[in-house]
Formats: structure tokens, C-alpha cells, sequence
């Protein structure tokens, strides 16, 4: 009988044996990325896996990180994330990873892959700073590269339209034919099953404004039979804004696919007004079932190159054949006469120059360097684009601050940077860049929520975390619950605010003590710590083909 009684008694003194975690992150402020009123309480990981969470001081672990209260919050996910070159140069995505941003989705038009020798051909010529070798073909191919190199944010991306109309077509400015277009449904179908999260456009730029409508939604029906997303940079984003959005819309509609605006704006003072009616547009569109959702940057300015001022048969071909173009001096001229600015010279700001010469023009205005040359407004922009070689990355101050506002209210919009991931040293300071870069998910917290209080801090970390995993529809990331991967953000909400300017964008957000990435310490007291636990995150089309 006592034998028995032993027994019956085993399941019992083992569920009072206390579990211990790896790490437990203690007496911490739990905002689980549900927009809800944040709690107080333990977060137990095991791995890579959030495995459990519990009431302030009941976890036990072997590495306690006690928090005193402060702020935890699912991992941070960069909608329009330019870094797919920064990152094969220096995986530690600092300007990112000190945000809090622990995904970074590439991919806005143009993606890594699928590539021709031609096209790797191309991208070994265009490097400027950064130099790095292309041993894959393959979007997967590139992704699984960048893993296996060691990265310290998780990565996915779409695949560009424009890079599979320069795969299959090149730069010409036609319709695909039938036979044009059925190779690149296939690679897009490739390109699912690797694992991208959808397809994308730019519409703006070339080759991918060359897609006509009818194009695009033959490419999201192959995309949307894998479950992914159509994005796009819009065709236009001021005089025809509405106009463009209209285009985005029929596309998620005919082609049965959820659809998002990238970087949603209003551009140039005359257009302001606009920014109302796309809102209302969309919520129109989602309130006849139609999944359309946007995303932002947290700033009234834009960047680009500033060869999109130029008249549209100038840039046809693509940067190379816009270069071969001017060269002639006829074409210098008519450019010169027929160019209109979208946006006015004195928002125009110089940020980036692959001519070293040319770069003591850096955190300049457009008319102050005509003024310096002793040209006109009309002629520097030319005559620097030929000399420099290149489009010219510069900065424009196009938006309104109080739509800014407005966008950061909508709970249908998430945040991008549309910028690169960078150390603010070494090769990444010999240019300048948007303060996009190392600021657009710390404003979210601090500018937005705290400081002018257009939002709640919980609601703010909704939008930066649990909306882009759901619009993406990524398996156990996005929020903090058991079982969900363990890519976690510890921040001080009194200390969050970024740093980087303009006139000096190189200088990292602050506020953020501690970022996990897979269960692994990124970034720990405020200091990377050298870790690259990123991974390749599969879209959910993925077959492992």
C-alpha cells in the first residue's frame, strides 16, 4: 500500500518541482503586442522560444535579467528595409537592432534575386563602397547566404518585379508577351516556394514602371496563390495619387491578394489635401473586404535619386542608358529645357555621391550649389548627374509634418525605414543618409507616443510588431506568448529617442537596453554583443523546394 501511495505521489511532488528557464527577463512591463494595456510580469526563455510568462518574481532562471519595470515588447519588424548590401558587408544591422527592429523585409521592387550572369554582372559594376562577391542566383539562394554568413536581425523579402522584367525583358519599355510573361509567373512561383513573403513593385522606377497593370495582377495571382503580398512604391504619389491607389486596389481585387502601399504619402505642398481622401479610399476598400493596408516613415521627408526630376524619356532604359543618353549634347540641352521639378529646388538636399569629388556637396541644398557653380537650378541638376555617374541619393522635403500625424494614427499602417541597416563608422560614414536610417522605429516610442501622444505606447508597439507579422502572415512571431519565437525588445519609455539629423544622420537611436533575437542577446546593457542568431524567415508559400 505504501508502495502505492509513492507512486500516486510522484506527479504531484513533480509538478511542485520549480522549472527553470534559460533566461528569465524579471519584473518587467509586458506589452505583448496586442495594443492592450501592458502588465506587469516574468518572461521565461528556453532556446529560441518565449516558454512561458508569469506573474512579477515566480520565474525561475538560469541568467535572471532583472528589469525593474521596464518596457518588453515583441521584436520590431522594418516593412521597407534597404538592407540587402549593408548586411553582407556588416551583419550586426546596428542602426536597426538598436531600435529594436529584429526583421528586416527586403526586397521593394528590386530583390537580390533571381539573377542572370548579366544581371551579376551588372551589380559587381555598380558597387561603389561596398564590394562583395554573388555566389547565388536565387532570391532563396541570397537569403539562406546571409544566414549562413551570420546576420544579427531575422531577414525575408519579396521578389521585385523589376528584377524579373530585367530577367526575362531587360530595360525595354514594351508589354511582356505571353511568353514573357508566363516565365516570369514562373519564377515568381520559384520564388514563393523558396520562401518570399510576396511580390512587389516600384513603380516609379525602371524597369518596374514598365509593368502595365494587366502584368501586375497576373504576377499577385501567382503570389496569392501562395498566400503572399502585393506591395508597391505606387506609380505616383502626388499629382496622381489617387489615381495610382485606384491601380493598387484593382490588383488585390482581381488578383484575390492582400495588398499593401508602401511608404504612404502625399508629396509636395499641393497635394497635402490628398492625403485625407487616399485614407478614406483605402478604409472604403477594406470596408468591402478587400485586405489594403500601408506603411510609413516616421519623417516629412522623403529620399531618392534625383534623376526622377528628370523628363521621363531621359531616364527610359534604366540609369545606365539615362547616363549613355546625356552624354549627348543635344539631350544635355533638351533635358535641361524640358525638366520640370516634382519637387521644389530648395527641399532638395545632397545625401549621397559615388564621385568622391564631388562629395564636399554633401548636406547641401540644390540652389546652393548652383549658386556656387554659377549655373542655374536646371543645369546643376544635369550637369551633376553626368559628372557624378550615377542617380544622386538626395534627401526631399516634400511631406506634411501634421499628415505625419494622421498616418501614425491609422491602426492599418505599419513602419518602414526605406533604408539601409548601418554601423556609424568605416565604409557607412563615407556617405551621408537619411536620418531614416537610424531613427524611424525610435520615433514611433518616443516623438509619437510619449512626447506628442498621437498614440498609446501599447498601440505604437501593435504597429511595430504584431500588424506587419499579421499582414505578412508570419508563423509564431509578432507577439509575446508561449511558443512565439523569442525576438524581444527591453526599453526604458522615459529614455527612447533618436539622434540622427539630417545634417548629421550617423548617430544611433537611444533607450534600448536589451534586444533577443531567437532567444539569443543582440544587443545587451545598451552594446551589441556580436551575436548573429538571424534567420531566414519563409514566407507562407514555402515548400523547402
Amino acid at each position: 500500500m505504501r508502495f502505492l501511495y509513492l507512486i500516486l505521489l510522484l506527479p504531484i511532488l513533480s509538478c511542485q518541482t520549480p522549472v527553470t528557464y534559460d533566461i528569465v527577463l524579471q519584473n518587467t512591463t509586458i506589452y505583448d503586442g496586442s495594443g492592450e494595456v501592458p502588465y506587469l510580469g516574468d518572461i521565461g526563455i528556453n532556446a529560441d522560444t518565449i516558454a512561458a510568462i508569469g506573474k512579477p518574481n515566480s520565474l525561475n532562471g538560469k541568467n535572471i535579467v532583472a528589469l525593474d519595470e521596464l518596457a518588453t515588447a515583441p521584436g520590431f519588424i522594418n516593412m521597407l528595409s534597404w538592407a540587402n548590401v549593408a548586411l553582407l558587408e556588416d551583419g550586426r544591422s546596428q542602426s536597426d537592432i538598436r531600435q529594436g527592429v529584429t526583421l528586416e523585409v527586403m526586397g521593394e521592387g528590386r530583390s537580390m534575386g533571381p539573377l542572370t550572369e548579366e544581371m551579376k554582372a551588372a551589380m559587381k559594376e555598380d558597387q561603389v563602397d561596398i564590394n562583395f562577391d554573388i555566389p547565388w542566383t536565387t532570391l532563396g539562394e541570397y537569403l539562406t547566404y546571409l544566414e549562413q554568413k551570420g546576420v544579427s536581425p531575422n531577414i525575408a523579402s519579396f521578389v521585385g518585379n523589376g528584377t524579373l522584367r530585367q530577367h526575362v525583358i531587360g530595360f525595354e519599355n514594351r508589354p511582356a508577351t505571353q511568353s514573357e510573361l508566363e516565365q516570369m509567373k514562373q519564377l515568381t512561383q520559384e520564388a514563393m516556394e523558396q520562401g518570399a513573403v510576396g511580390i512587389s513593385s516600384s513603380l516609379l522606377y525602371a524597369p518596374s514602371s514598365y509593368a502595365n497593370t494587366e502584368e501586375l495582377i497576373e504576377l499577385a495571382k501567382v503570389a496569392g496563390k501562395y498566400n503572399g503580398m502585393y506591395i508597391s512604391h505606387i506609380r505616383d504619389e502626388g499629382n496622381k495619387l489617387l489615381e495610382s491607389l485606384d491601380e493598387l486596389i484593382q490588383i488585390s481585387k482581381e488578383a484575390n491578394i492582400a495588398a499593401e502601399v508602401y511608404h504612404l504619402k502625399a508629396s509636395a505642398k499641393p497635394n497635402w489635401y490628398k492625403l485625407d481622401l487616399a485614407l478614406s479610399k483605402i478604409d472604403s476598400a477594406r470596408s468591402a473586404g478587400l485586405p489594403i493596408t500601408a506603411d510609413i516613415y516616421t519623417y516629412n521627408a522623403s529620399s531618392t535619386g534625383l534623376h526622377v526630376q528628370l523628363p521621363d524619356w531621359v531616364r527610359e532604359g534604366g540609369i545606365d542608358t539615362m547616363l549613355e543618353r546625356l552624354q549627348d549634347s543635344e539631350n544635355r540641352k533638351r533635358a535641361v529645357e524640358e525638366l520640370e521639378f516634382r519637387n521644389a529646388p530648395e527641399t532638395i538636399l545632397f545625401v549621397g555621391f559615388k564621385n568622391e569629388t564631388l562629395r564636399k556637396y554633401m548636406g547641401k541644398y540644390l540652389p546652393e550649389v548652383a549658386q556656387a557653380l554659377g549655373k542655374s537650378v536646371k543645369e546643376t541638376l544635369v550637369d551633376l548627374i553626368i559628372e557624378d555617374g550615377s542617380r544622386i541619393q538626395v534627401v526631399y522635403f516634400s511631406m506634411s509634418e501634421e499628415n505625419i500625424q494622421k498616418k501614425i494614427a491609422v491602426p492599418w499602417i505599419s513602419f518602414c525605414s526605406d533604408a539601409g541597416s548601418y554601423t556609424n563608422e568605416g565604409v557607412f560614414i563615407k556617405q551621408s543618409t537619411h536620418p531614416r536610417a537610424y531613427g524611424s522605429f525610435i520615433r514611433v516610442l518616443g516623438k509619437f507616443a510619449r512626447d506628442e501622444q498621437v498614440i498609446t505606447l501599447a498601440e505604437g508597439i501593435r504597429k511595430l510588431s504584431a500588424l506587419p507579422a499579421e499582414n505578412l502572415k508570419l508563423k509564431k512571431r509578432g507577439s509575446l506568448i508561449p511558443g512565439n519565437f523569442a525576438d524581444i525588445v527591453v526599453f526604458d519609455p522615459d529614455q527612447v529617442t533618436d539622434k540622427a539629423t539630417f545634417t548629421d544622420p550617423h548617430q544611433y537611436a537611444e533607450g534600448v537596453i536589451h534586444v533577443f533575437v531567437n532567444g539569443t542577446a543582440v544587443i545587451e546593457n545598451g552594446e551589441h554583443t556580436g551575436a548573429s542568431p538571424g534567420r531566414f524567415v519563409k514566407g507562407p508559400g514555402y515548400t523547402g523546394k
